[in-house]
């Protein structure tokens, strides 16, 4: 089972989720053009959604003036830059939203007042926004631009930054604005921005301090549930269903098995505390599905703990109940595992090779159950072809 390969692909997926998911853009802010003859001395590659910012800085009466470009996730779909005046994230920010009419075509901006993500109605922001327009951006693969000049609160101009949130999305229903995604780039889309600027044409290196621990955190909670529910619950289970069936193998096998099993155990324990603390601090933010299962393994896994020590001895009346509880709740462990670690990608959508490589690992381990399976029942074919020739003691 050991192989070069399997180790290979077990430390590729490993590391894997722990680098970035960013996706490299193919142009830079600093090849932007637009309309209007007003500069913005400062341009942000944003790291997320393909998108840029333009922007410039009166601090004499606390004017940012800016244009945010990037196109919607859909065509007819929607763009949106905020101010956050209190926190990193969506809830409670101050948005700009621009769409395009779908009858004449001219693109139009919107502010929203984000009290909550189930509350997205238009409505005044709680500071000054004057000379906002939107453009569809020519040449440019249907992006779409927001100008706008904003007061900053004295409270933020006195930092000297603001925490900004952008989002893209895929429509525009009866003037309402429709979901944007949940995958790892619009939950990344946001960070401070430095009022007095930085060098023009440097693309920001992540999101911010808040942004790059969530970020952080969300790969650690990923490659502890990969490596507990994902890896090493399936090969303690194939040392129990495999090793034992060779003789000289008992009890090595059996405390190989205990040992992979608590040990998967205590990392996804620690995976799945990660996963409560995101859940947290992302308020509005919910995958169910992900977490009920993941509530359900934390649930089975444990009850699986607690059954070692009411273990029966092997002629004991009560085994073969034990032994059917156990081992429907380690499939039901492994089949669920697995199925969570992919819902994981999904939600932290790292590069697609990311993915493979796991799919890899899988079928690897299942490649080499199938074998194992084959040479199992020779063996024990085998030992009953033997034990049904042999001759009866007088």
């Amino acid at each position: 089972m050991d192989s070069p390969y399997l180790r290979i692909s077990l430390s590729f997926v490993f590391w894997a989720l722990l680098l970035s998911p960013a996706v490299s853009q193919s142009s830079s802010c600093s090849s932007q053009t637009f309309s209007g003859v007003r500069s913005y001395p400062h341009c942000l590659d944003l790291p997320d959604l393909k998108a840029f910012l333009h922007y410039s800085y009166d601090a004499s009466n606390t004017t940012l003036a800016v244009v945010f470009s990037a196109p919607p996730s859909k065509p007819g779909g929607w763009i949106a830059w905020a101010i956050n005046p209190k926190s990193t994230g969506m809830a409670g920010s101050q948005a700009l939203v621009a769409s395009k009419d779908p009858k004449t075509g001219v693109a139009s901006v919107t502010t929203l007042n984000i009290v909550s993500y189930s509350s997205l109605v238009p409505s005044k922001l709680s500071f000054d926004v004057w000379d906002v327009k939107a453009e569809e951006a020519a040449n440019d693969g249907g992006a779409l631009r927001i100008f706008a000049k904003v007061k900053v609160p004295a409270d933020l101009a006195a930092n000297g930054k603001v925490n900004q949130v952008w989002q893209v999305g895929p429509g525009v229903s009866n003037g309402r604005i429709q979901p944007h995604d949940f995958s790892g780039p619009n939950l990344n889309s946001l960070g401070p921005l430095d009022l007095t600027g930085t060098t023009p044409g440097v693309p920001v290196s992540g999101g911010g301090g808040a942004g790059n621990s969530r970020i952080h955190k969300r790969n650690i909670h990923g490659i502890l549930n990969a490596v507990s529910w994902g890896l090493l619950f399936p090969i303690g289970a194939m040392i129990a269903r495999y090793m034992r069936i060779f003789e000289s193998a008992d009890p090595a096998w059996f405390y190989l098995h205990v040992s992979c099993q608590f040990s998967a155990y205590a990392i996804g324990v620690a995976g799945w505390a990660t996963g409560l603390k995101l859940g947290s601090e992302s308020k509005g933010i919910q995958y169910n599905t992900h977490r009920n299962i993941g509530i359900s393994l934390f649930s089975l896994a444990t009850l699986q703990m607690f059954a070692m020590l009411l273990r029966p001895r092997k002629d004991h009346k009560f085994r073969y109940v034990w032994n059917i509880y156990h081992h429907g709740v380690g499939y039901s462990i492994l089949i669920l595992g697995i199925i969570n670690v992919f819902k994981g990608l999904s939600i932290l959508n790292p590069k697609h090779t990311y993915k493979t490589a796991y799919i890899a690992v899988i079928g690897t381990l299942g490649g080499i159950t199938l074998l194992l399976e084959v040479v199992t029942w020779v063996i024990v074919l085998k030992r009953k072809s033997a034990n049904s020739t042999k001759p009866l003691k007088a």
